[in-house]
């Protein structure tokens, strides 16, 4: 018997929901660290702003370096032994990194909270792949956009939530995202039904669940090569992002918990709005090539306007102009697609991911070193500023090559 010949159990309201409620948490937990994870390091660790941000680094090194690594582990597993044991697990698992992260005494536990977040925090392919077995194929678009909204609320509620908690102190986050993480289990081992029947379960394999593996598709259309590279490089460059942005904030104007929290949470909600609504108007106004230009430039204007803003209020103002930078990724997919057939696209978009995230895994932890080194008393230069104005220089780079490239096509 194949999957295709048996058709999807109906949908379940609470497991769509518990679903739903999981991704969201993901993405909660990864804005939640970031306004007090400067103070945290500070704390655990005895360092100052400098000698935290290059810990800051390697500890979001951990995470992502995880998520890479156990994103094809997970899925797999949940091929072989079911969607709802791994779907509990990963949400029982997160619940246990922050209260790991809560009590952290030491970096070391702080590393193993975060490497052990990352490994658990890969459960969206799990989530995908539990919504694929609910939802009829015409109706999975649909169902994947309910997860891509849990990824951009997440990320608004997020940092707000850790910023605000934070003021009490940089654990106090962790503890509460602990109490809502075991909520969510309990929640779950009550209403989660298996999707997966036994007969079309698969034997778990290593090979199958090798991350770098998916990169063979860049040797099979070649042509696609030049296109990854420029959004590799964009990608590196704006990974100064989660990488600084804290620590930034608080060196250059002082922020407090509650700011940093405030500035993601605005950014993420005008990024959400001109992403998820402008998107397609711009790229059917545009065209794919021009949008892709149109977000580059936005990309170089805003890294060297953060390397130059002078408070809070143009902060806010170049949240306007940067958020447009968004239409890169969408743009760029969307050229490289065309270039490979309709049944290589599942190939090809997981070449692409991981791409990105090798290129976001290198590019933060350079640009923590980098703040912190330019934040140092024996710096030739201190400033906290010099990581963005790289990134800008990186931006042009990827701008000026695609450029020539579309020039040249």
């Amino acid at each position: 018997m194949t999957r295709a010949a048996v058709p999807p159990p109906s949908p379940n309201r609470h497991a769509v929901t518990f679903v739903f409620i999981t991704v969201l948490l993901d993405m909660v937990g990864f804005g939640l660290v970031m306004p007090v994870l400067p103070r945290l390091i500070e704390q655990v660790s005895g360092t100052d702003l400098a000698g935290a941000s290059l810990l800051a680094g390697w500890l979001f090194f951990a995470y992502g370096g995880m998520q890479f690594l156990f994103g094809p582990v997970l899925g797999n597993l949940s091929d072989a032994y079911g969607r709802r044991p791994i779907l509990l697990l990963s949400v029982f698992g997160l619940a246990v990194d922050y209260l790991l992260t809560a009590y952290a005494p030491t970096m070391w536990w702080l590393f193993v909270g975060r490497t052990f977040a990352g490994l658990c925090g890969a459960s969206y392919t799990t989530a995908n792949a539990y919504l694929a077995d609910i939802t009829k194929p015409e109706d999975r678009a649909k169902a994947f956009g309910l997860m891509g909204a849990a990824f951009g609320l997440g990320f608004i509620i997020g940092p707000a939530i850790g910023g605000i908690l934070g003021e009490y102190g940089p654990r106090v986050p962790f503890f509460v995202a602990a109490g809502v993480s075991i909520l969510n289990f309990t929640y779950g081992f009550f209403v989660l039904p298996e999707t997966l029947p036994r007969e079309l379960r698969r034997p778990f394999s290593l090979a199958r669940s090798n991350p770098i593996g998916v990169f063979r598709v860049f040797s099979t259309y070649k042509q696609v090569l030049p296109l990854c590279i420029i959004m590799s490089v964009y990608f590196f460059a704006t990974s100064v992002y989660p990488a600084i942005w804290a620590f930034w904030g608080i060196a250059r104007f002082g922020w407090t918990e509650s700011t940093i929290g405030l500035t993601l949470a605005i950014f993420g909600l005008i990024t959400a709005v001109v992403q998820g609504g402008l998107t397609g108007p711009m790229v059917k106004w545009l065209g794919e090539r021009n949008a892709a230009l149109f977000a580059l430039a936005s990309s170089v204007i805003a890294a060297a306007g953060y390397g130059i803003a002078t408070g809070l209020t143009m902060v806010f103002a170049l949240f306007i102009i940067h958020a447009p930078e968004g239409f890169a990724q969408p743009a760029l997919t969307a050229l490289m697609s065309r270039d490979a057939p309709p049944d290589a696209q599942g190939e090809l978009q997981g070449g692409i991911a991981s791409a990105q995230n090798l290129a976001m895994l290198a590019g933060t932890v350079m640009f923590a070193q980098i703040f912190g080194y330019f934040l140092q008393d024996g710096s030739p230069i201190q400033s906290p500023n010099v990581s963005y104005f790289i990134a800008a220089a990186l931006c042009l780079l990827a701008l000026v090559i695609f450029a020539r490239l579309a020039g040249r096509n």
